[in-house]
């Protein structure tokens, strides 16, 4: 055998943060899925990924989140000190019943069918009036310029931020993606993670205390008012689960846009059929979803043994870390070549936002905004072109995949 397959052979088969993983994890997920479907890492948790059994894994109420036990395993007693764990310890996302039933009651009606639907005329302004400030220029980053302010601007109006203290949110970092990784991490990484909790959670307070003194129809003043009503919300969960929906509402739709423009313009064919067929939107947001998903990796805790998951006994507080974006790309479920692109495909029903009690809230609101934001770009700007579709430069983080930047011209 020669020096360089030995290698190949040897090179641990998930190493998410290696800069080739993150740049086209989707050759590493076969590899898992044909010779180690439930993989035991490196750094101690289990990894599924085929489809099957991260289905199994998301809905099975055998396996819960226990977050602050599965977090003090991780990095030791003291972590729950450090502000960001803290505060991430009270997200809705990261709870089991009944506390999770409790806080994702308060904020479930803000996302119903009906609500989200009515919002399409404000989406489209906000398209409208991107383009109409951008066109001119000849030339954007379709990250920053486009893909960005879409849904930062539409969780704004969702959570009452007024109009003028939006430019720290449009201009903001977006480094936060590290802390969801599995990978754990550095006391730097720990420390920065820290001082955006700090800064966010400022803000929000600020935000509470407008919100007491005059209400409005939007989501904070509905939550300010569950936090005075004391049974149903403490003020640290307050702020720690609007935080998470501001970071939830609109990162996943950045990354679903961007992937999804860049999915096309390297699939030439499918272009071209979406220009000359604009009504295969909906399909194609499904197909988008499931071709390079926002959000790669969602993880649970083994609340008793598990005998059997794909062959491996797990057991009682071990974590099983569920691999979305490779469940999308299972030939069990997707058996006609799910690593091409194709709009037309039949039956698209991704994992991508999740399954089970912790379904994505605002799933229909982030397919919505991509529809509009793609279909309107392609109708408005039908000679725009990739600067360079090739070299795409991805952020370093593994969970929330998604572009940098992504310049193009017209």
């Amino acid at each position: 055998m020669n020096e360089h397959v030995q290698t190949a052979s040897s090179a641990p088969l998930f190493n998410p943060l290696a800069p080739e993983f993150i740049r086209d994890p989707y050759p590493h997920y076969e590899r898992m899925r044909t010779t180690d479907p439930v993989h035991l890492t490196s750094f101690g948790t289990y990894v599924a990924s085929r489809h099957a059994e991260v289905s199994l894994v998301m809905r099975d109420k055998r396996f819960g989140k226990d977050y602050v036990e599965r977090t003090i395993r991780r990095y030791g007693p003291k972590i729950m000190d450090e502000p960001v764990f803290r505060s991430m310890s009270h997200w809705m996302l990261q709870q089991d019943p009944p506390d999770h039933t409790r806080l994702r009651g308060l904020v479930v009606k803000a996302f119903t069918a009906r609500r989200v639907e009515d919002m399409r005329p404000r989406i489209q302004q906000i398209v409208d009036e991107t383009l109409d400030r951008i066109i001119p220029q000849g030339r954007m980053d379709l990250i920053e310029d486009f893909a960005f302010r879409l849904p930062v601007t539409i969780i704004c109006d969702m959570l009452g931020i007024p109009e003028e203290h939006r430019e720290a949110f449009y201009t903001g970092s977006r480094d936060g993606g590290r802390l969801l990784d599995p990978v754990p991490l550095s006391p730097e990484e720990i420390q920065q993670g820290n001082a955006g909790n700090v800064m966010a959670a400022m803000y929000f307070q600020q935000l509470f205390e407008l919100r007491r003194k005059n209400p409005g129809d939007d989501l904070t003043s509905q939550l300010v008012h569950a936090e005075e009503d004391g049974s149903k919300l403490t003020n640290e969960e307050l702020t720690a689960n609007i935080i998470l929906l501001f970071g939830a509402g609109h990162e996943t739709t950045v990354n679903l846009i961007g992937n999804g423009l860049l999915a096309l313009h390297r699939n030439p064919d499918q272009l071209a059929l979406l220009k000359a067929r604009p009504e295969l939107i909906t399909n194609a947001i499904e197909e988008f979803l499931r071709y390079d998903s926002s959000v790669q990796l969602t993880g649970r805790v083994a609340l008793e043994d598990i005998d059997d998951l794909g062959g491996r006994r797990i057991p009682k507080g071990e974590t099983v870390l569920c691999l979305l974006g490779s469940a999308n790309h299972d030939p069990a479920v997707y058996p006609d070549h799910p690593e091409r692109l194709d709009i037309t495909r039949p039956n698209v029903k991704p994992l991508s936002f999740g399954g089970g009690i912790h379904f994505c809230l605002g799933a229909q609101l982030a397919r919505i905004e991509a529809e509009i934001a793609i279909s309107t770009l392609l109708r408005r700007l039908p000679d725009l072109r990739l600067d360079d579709a090739v070299n795409a430069e991805w952020r370093p983080t593994f969970v929330l995949r998604g572009l940098k930047r992504l310049p193009a011209s017209w």
